[in-house]
This record gives structure tokens, C-alpha cells and sequence, in this order.
């Protein structure tokens, strides 16, 4: 057996990498960005299966954007395609399945969700959501976009590092506050006029290994998204690294299928959400989606 094929079209090669595969799983080390070295191939599938299952548009979905986006074009574009996919999600079954299992919920105030501050000519922007892990809300991405503005626009900033307080720097979108939008298209537009991604990537063509992130505790899913658009990934030893929006019936919304799949290739990107499965920081080294163990 060298494949095989889940639902939604999802392929799995099994120890033999091929490009047409979702991603390739094996028992043995590798540095093959196609290929996932699992500790029982028998037993990953069986754990992919069962969530493509369960989740057979998100997961479609996700294979379909993922080969779909090209790394290597203009962020802009895989920005918009990946939003595009997201609000399909958001009007689908599974997004409403989870959203009614969910239940009502309501976002916390929380004073300042993003400081910032200058430094000679270094710009500091931390998450600050504590209690919540810098889980992300519609306020802090007003927020973050407003610090990262100043360093956009001043060319005398040279520096722009990105980190949090308290004892995550981003646990992934404050899930209190999905279902929100009055319609998927209002969140579309909010997701590309309003995008830390694509401001991250402008900083990051002009600032380079400048524009860093520093990572620890929970770096998940938006929270990793927008780390991955930086120059340089410092990650601490704690740091757990995932993308677990299929449970929502999602796949990433923040511009991780550009930002993930640059550095670690659609492969392992797919790996990621398919299977819900979070890596250390010695894996996520290894693996490109982050530069440094501090």
C-alpha cells in the first residue's frame, strides 16, 4: 500500500513522498518537507481518517487552498483565497454544528489587548489578553494593527519585535467570539482591509530577520499564523506550536496557509490541521517554522 485516499479527496502516501499527496506519512526520520515521521503510520491514519470524517468540508477545503496558494506569489493573493475558502466554511454545516454545540457565549472587556511601545528605533508589540492567553478578538486586531501601522509607515523604525505577556504569547482566535459576524462576507472584508498578515509581510520585505517574533507557552493558531509572517521565529523551550481550527469546522483564517506553508510547505502545513496534532519547539526547528530555540 503506497496511498490512500480519505474523504474529500484527502491522499496520504504511506513511506513513499509524492508531490500529488496531501502528505506523506512514515515511520522513519526525514527531511523531506512531504514527509511526517509519525511513531505508527497505522495509527495516524486512523487518527486523520476519523477527523476527515467528521470534518469533511473543512478538511477538503483545507487541501483544496493549500494547493491552491503559491507560497511564492504575493501575499495578498493566498490572503484572499484563504478568506474567501474561511467564509464558505463559516456559512456550512460543520461551522454551525460546532457553533450550536458551543452555545451562546460573550467576549470579556479587556482593557488594552495589544501595548506597544518605541525604542530608539525599535518598535515593541505585545499581546496582552492574559487571562484569556492573548487569545485574539476583533479589539486586539485593531489593536495590533494600529502599533504595527507606526512602524509601517516611519521608515526610521528598523526593528519590530512581536511577542506577548503573561503566560502564552497567542492561544489562536478567542473562540468566545466566533459567530459574531452578521455574515461570512462582512467577515471577509474584515479579514483582508484589516489584515496583520499583510502588514507583517510588508514589514517583513523591508525590515527582513528585523521583524521578529518571540513565541512561548501557547502559539496556536492565529497566534502562530501571524508569528510565521515574520523574519525570524524565536521560540522558548515551553512553546507547544498548532493549527486546530478543523474542530470548528475552519481551517486557518490569519494567513497561515502563505505564511505556514513558506516556511514548512504544504505538506506538513496540511499535517497541521488535518490531524490537530500540536509539535515542540525541537520539531517545529527542524521542521523551518521556527528559526531559534532561546
Amino acid at each position: 500500500m503506497t496511498h490512500v485516499e480519505l474523504p474529500s479527496g484527502i491522499i496520504v502516501a504511506i513511506e513513499s513522498p509524492t508531490d500529488e499527496a496531501t502528505f506523506t506519512l512514515s515511520e522513519h526520520d526525514s527531511d523531506d518537507r512531504r514527509v511526517i515521521t509519525v511513531a505508527s503510520v497505522a495509527d495516524a491514519l486512523a487518527e486523520v481518517t476519523q477527523r476527515c470524517t467528521q470534518w469533511p468540508h473543512a478538511a477538503g477545503i483545507c487541501d483544496d487552498v493549500l494547493r491552491a496558494v503559491d507560497p511564492t506569489a504575493p501575499t495578498v493573493a493566498g490572503v484572499i483565497t484563504e478568506s474567501l475558502a474561511y467564509s464558505t466554511l463559516q456559512s456550512g454545516p460543520e461551522f454551525a454544528r460546532w457553533l450550536e454545540e458551543r452555545g451562546p457565549s460573550q467576549v470579556p472587556e479587556i482593557p488594552d489587548p495589544v501595548v506597544a511601545e518605541r525604542i530608539d528605533d525599535t518598535v515593541h508589540v505585545r499581546f496582552n489578553r492574559v487571562r484569556r492567553h492573548n487569545a485574539f478578538s476583533t479589539d486586539a486586531r485593531g489593536a495590533l494593527l494600529e502599533a504595527l501601522e507606526v512602524a509601517r509607515v516611519d521608515p526610521s523604525v528598523t526593528e519590530v519585535i512581536l511577542s506577548g505577556n503573561g503566560p502564552s504569547f497567542c492561544s489562536g482566535g478567542d473562540l468566545a467570539e466566533f459567530g459574531s459576524f452578521v455574515d461570512p462576507a462582512s467577515a471577509h472584508f474584515a479579514r483582508t482591509r484589516y489584515s496583520p498578515a499583510l502588514v507583517l509581510a510588508e514589514l517583513t520585505d523591508r525590515l527582513g530577520k528585523r521583524c521578529r517574533a518571540r513565541v512561548y507557552g501557547q502559539v496556536l493558531g492565529s497566534g502562530l499564523e501571524m508569528a510565521a509572517f515574520c523574519g525570524h521565529i524565536e521560540s522558548s523551550p515551553n512553546a507547544v506550536f498548532g493549527l486546530p481550527e478543523l474542530t470548528l469546522g475552519l481551517i486557518p483564517g490569519a494567513g497561515g496557509t502563505v505564511s505556514i506553508t513558506r516556511r514548512i510547505g504544504r505538506w506538513r502545513t496540511a499535517y497541521l490541521v488535518l490531524s490537530g496534532r500540536t509539535i515542540d519547539p525541537p520539531t517545529a526547528l527542524r521542521w523551518g517554522l521556527i528559526d531559534a530555540i532561546v
